[in-house]
């Protein structure tokens, strides 16, 4: 599993999501505000609204929240006008770091991203730098305690999944993106418990950091995922899970 995956789960199995609830429903209704901006307010019509529609709802964002961020995609209400954009860096130890972000003031972004990298020992790095290590996928995480292998293989395979690959706690399918709603909800049919339910960006290769280059590494990918402006961030690393765990404490 790629390591910001795997830092998102421990911190959803000890319970800090609930911390960042709110800003994560922020995050959410900005991809849907740009998705019905972009594609209209269908989610019928809409591919990429009806998959960040079902993002909401897995993450249980209140129904009027996703309406207004809706409306204002479509123009009934006012709204900022976010711009997507991407940067990349470096993380201590010559980790790569992908930055997807959904921003109204891209010079105000920028210095924010500048400043984290620096804070944390790494550096924001040229467009391209590290885009090369990154592939699409889906990736949906299975608590390993609440479903076999079998299991999850009969789900899995049979809906178009091209891998299962097992983790110390999770069973983790990666699917092509255009698979990845048909093979979820294969999943979800079989009533498999999912932590993690996601298109995301997995490295071709990893880093293994230890001690304090890991330790800074994450407080990096912590402080990145903290932005308003930020909506995903990638990493490369390779870092120890009880690590992960400690510093999750």
């Amino acid at each position: 599993m790629s390591g910001h995956s795997k830092w998102h789960n421990i911190r959803i199995r000890k319970g800090r999501q609930d911390a960042v609830r709110g800003k994560m429903f922020t995050k959410i209704g900005r991809e849907i505000t740009v998705a019905a901006r972009d594609g209209g307010g269908n989610p019928d019509s809409n591919i990429r609204l009806r998959m960040v529609l079902q993002k909401a709802r897995d993450n249980s964002m209140p129904n009027d929240n996703i309406e207004r961020a809706v409306k204002k995609g479509t123009g009934e209400l006012d709204s900022e006008v976010f711009e997507e954009t991407s940067y990349e860096g470096y993380g201590p130890g010559g980790v790569a770091v992908m930055v997807k972000c959904l921003t109204d003031n891209r010079n105000r972004t920028v210095a924010d991203l500048r400043w984290s990298f620096t804070r944390c020992g790494g550096s924001l790095g040229e467009s391209g730098c590290v885009a090369w290590i990154f592939d699409s996928k889906g990736l949906i995480s299975i608590d390993k305690t609440k479903a076999t292998e079998d299991q999850v293989m009969e789900a899995a395979l049979e809906a178009g999944a091209d891998d299962i690959q097992e983790e110390e706690a999770t069973w983790d399918v990666l699917t092509a993106p255009e698979d990845f709603g048909r093979v979820r909800d294969a999943i979800r049919a079989a009533k498999l418990e999912t932590l993690s339910a996601e298109l995301t960006m997995i490295p071709k290769n990893t880093v293994k950091v230890e001690g304090k280059e890991a330790e800074q590494n994450l407080k990096l990918l912590e402080t990145l995922e903290d932005m308003d402006d930020v909506q995903q961030v990638y990493v490369n690393f390779d870092i120890d899970a009880e690590f992960m765990e400690r510093a999750s404490a």
